[in-house]
């Protein structure tokens, strides 16, 4: 029989020493913390004291100790005086050592001058000084000179003390000894008598316990023996009872079997990703769900963090469907494994995870797990032969500030998502009242914007293209225009974005090149010959099927040369576009000419841009801007030039607003300009008629 008694003693005792002791550490700990409370706020009041009484004086050391050498600090006039202000100071005080440092970190004043000279800079206190904050160190010493000679065995609370100037700076640094041998000794005696106490307290409940558990094993052994004789009785009848089951459940075994394995499959199905192995969205939102009842209950916040990929699409488009899953399973695992803040993780679907956070005390919390989400994407994903660098942008919404609801906290950090990736790659962002304000107004932008062209609220522009040798008009640049009823004039760095995120952009971008051609065909009846129309292109339009045959079309149509056609495309196709040089070759096989826009500002690439079919490279107006005024876009514009002329590229400058920047840009052979300061983007009447009669 299982023997209480000595099982019960030998493990009360064990429990009553861990205990005991862990109580004295608690009850050490904690009277160490305050004794060096109390002692570093008086060090630091002293130290007040010593810079009040003494503020002229340790001004002039200061000021006179900066490059002086130890010799000289200790020679010094300011020093003998302000020892002996100091030392009538710490008379009848526990303060037994005063040093005074320098923001080099070296010692130019100290009660034992021996140490003046001495370097502290790479001590972790004073630096903590420095930046602002006061730090303590609690040491024993077997001997120290004080100011009133030597003490032996001695416990010591140093505190470095920041010196504020005139100005919100830190012009030096305090460091204040306080004998804490009495406190430290009181201390010893208390923790005596309190583990004495604990053991005593411990010592007679484990007494009382005792006798009880011994009464209970005799009454224990008495009832095993009428038990033993029951079960034998027992057994006997069961044993011929289990007999016949087993004939009937040997039978029906291969089909439970069955069935309870596929409910098993089915029910993990039901609540995991396959891919992942993660909870799926229907795991997450129960799991959700019954955090939220535990936390209005005992009025916790939590956090529900949103997380999507960067530029998970473009590993798709690139390396196939097959690469893309093992990522996903990839960054499953990191954040499973490395991100140990994450109470809960799940795969919503495609690049987009979600991670629950229980038990948050403040924003800081929700921001620490985020830093730590992206701090999991900081080293690479090896996958075969394929090395990828990943990033990911995080929406935190909070409840229950951010919402009462699952359905509430999942839009709001998805909201607070797009807000992120707004910013920038590699970003979190918490969800604000505003970011609804903003989706929903972009929601209205966005069914505004898919009938404007049917209600022709949207016109061509075209801005003129010069020629930098003659100043002749040689081309113009299409831009889209939209004259909302309900808002005005949308600026196009708004609703082209949003066209290109709903989709829009392709049936926008397909009547621009065709009302473009139109337009030029019209003029060259009315006896306005422009050269040459340039189209900007959505990278969405070259992905479609069937592009260069419309646009074949298009120029069949409208009868249009397609030498006077110019599309202009980004860099950012070559990463998108898979076979994007062969797709070009079949443009420029219509006869079409093609420009790269926006050059230096994204995917360049030597090696791709060598084998690019394009005629023209456009210099971005970033660049152009910092004419006469940054080198380092002077030098970037040069490199372009000359890399153009060795591929022989002709080069557009877009953004050319004053002479200055066109004289510089032309004395490095650029061809052509584009800009303010040959004429803004104007409707196609306008510009006809301003630039008919200047020809």
């Amino acid at each position: 029989m299982f023997n209480l008694a000595r099982y019960f003693s030998t493990l009360s005792f064990a429990l009553i020493l861990l205990a005991a002791g862990g109580l004295s550490l608690l009850y050490r700990e904690l009277s160490l913390h305050q004794m060096r409370e109390l002692a570093e706020g008086r060090n630091v009041a002293m130290a007040q004291v010593f810079e009040n009484a003494l503020h002229s004086s340790l001004e002039r050391l200061l000021v006179s100790s900066v490059g002086r050498d130890a010799q000289f600090l200790r020679q010094a006039g300011e020093v003998g005086g302000m020892r002996d202000s100091v030392v009538a100071l710490m008379h009848d005080t526990a303060v037994v050592k005063v040093k005074i440092y320098s923001r080099q970190g070296v010692t130019i004043f100290s009660t034992d001058p021996t140490q003046i000279g001495e370097s502290r800079l790479g001590k972790a206190s004073f630096r903590s000084a420095m930046n602002g904050v006061v730090a303590s160190e609690l040491t024993h010493r077997d001997t120290m000179e004080t100011f009133a000679g030597r003490r032996i065995e001695v416990d010591v609370l140093s505190t470095y003390i920041p010196i504020f100037g005139a100005e919100p700076m830190i012009d030096g640094v305090f460091e204040l000894y306080q004998d804490v041998t009495p406190f430290m000794a009181q201390l010893r005696r208390s923790l005596w008598l309190v583990m004495a106490g604990v053991l005593a307290v411990c010592a007679t409940l484990y007494l009382m316990q005792y006798l009880v558990v011994r009464r209970a094993q005799r009454i224990l052994k008495e009832q095993e023996g009428r038990i033993k004789a029951a079960r034998d009785t027992l057994e006997l009848q069961v044993e011929a009872r289990t007999e016949e089951l087993k004939r009937a459940n040997r039978q029906l075994q291969g089909e439970i079997v069955v069935r309870r394995q596929a409910e098993s499959k089915l029910n993990y199905l039901a609540y995991h990703d396959p891919l992942t192995g993660l909870a799926n969205r229907r795991g997450f939102i129960e799991r959700l769900e019954q955090s939220l009842r535990e936390a209005a209950d005992k009025q916790r916040r939590l956090a529900v963090l949103f997380i999507d990929l960067d530029q998970f699409k473009q590993v798709n488009d690139s390396l196939g469907h097959g690469v893309g899953d093992d990522l996903l399973v990839a960054v499953a695992a990191r954040l499973a494994e490395h991100v140990p803040l994450i109470d809960m993780l799940a795969r919503l679907g495609g690049d987009e995870f979600i991670c629950l956070m229980e038990g948050v005390h403040s924003e800081a919390d929700a921001a620490l797990l985020a830093e730590e989400i992206n701090g999991a994407f900081t080293a690479s994903f090896r996958l075969g032969d394929h090395e990828l660098f990943l990033s990911a942008s995080v929406g935190i919404s909070l409840f229950p500030g951010d919402g009462q609801s699952v359905l509430e906290l999942l839009r709001n950090a998805d909201t607070a998502m797009y807000s992120a990736k707004a910013v920038g790659r590699a970003q979190y962002h918490f969800y604000t009242p505003e970011m609804t304000r903003a989706a929903q107004e972009r929601i209205r932008l966005e069914n505004l914007l898919h009938g404007a062209l049917e209600l022709g609220e949207i016109s061509v522009h075209f801005q003129p293209q010069i020629d930098a040798d003659s100043r002749q008009l040689v081309g113009a640049e299409a831009l889209l225009r939209w004259q909302c009823a309900r808002l005005g004039t949308v600026d196009p760095g708004c609703f082209i974005p949003l066209a290109e995120d709903s989709g829009d952009i392709i049936g926008l971008g397909n009547w621009a090149l065709r009302e473009s051609c139109r337009q030029l065909m019209e003029w060259q009846q009315d006896g306005f010959d422009l050269p040459q129309v340039s189209v900007n292109i959505s990278v969405k339009q070259l992905e479609r099927p069937g592009f260069v045959e419309n646009l074949a079309a298009i120029l069949k149509e409208t009868g249009i040369e397609p030498s006077r056609l110019k599309l202009e495309i980004t860099e950012s196709v070559v990463m998108v576009i898979a076979d994007a040089c062969q797709l070009l070759e079949r443009l420029c096989r219509l006869g079409v000419t093609l420009a790269l826009d926006d050059f230096g500002t994204g995917y360049s690439s030597l090696s791709y841009l060598k084998l690019l079919p394009v005629h023209q490279l456009k210099i971005d107006r970033s660049f152009v801007t910092g004419i006469g005024s940054n080198s380092g876009d002077e030098a970037i514009i040069e490199t372009v030039m000359a890399l153009a002329r060795s591929l022989g590229f002709e080069v557009l400058a877009e953004g050319v607003e004053n002479a200055v920047q066109a004289e510089f840009l032309a004395g490095l052979g650029c061809h052509q300009f584009q800009g303010f300061l040959y004429g803004e983007a104007l409707a196609a009447r306008e510009f006809s008629a301003q630039w008919q009669v200047a020809a």
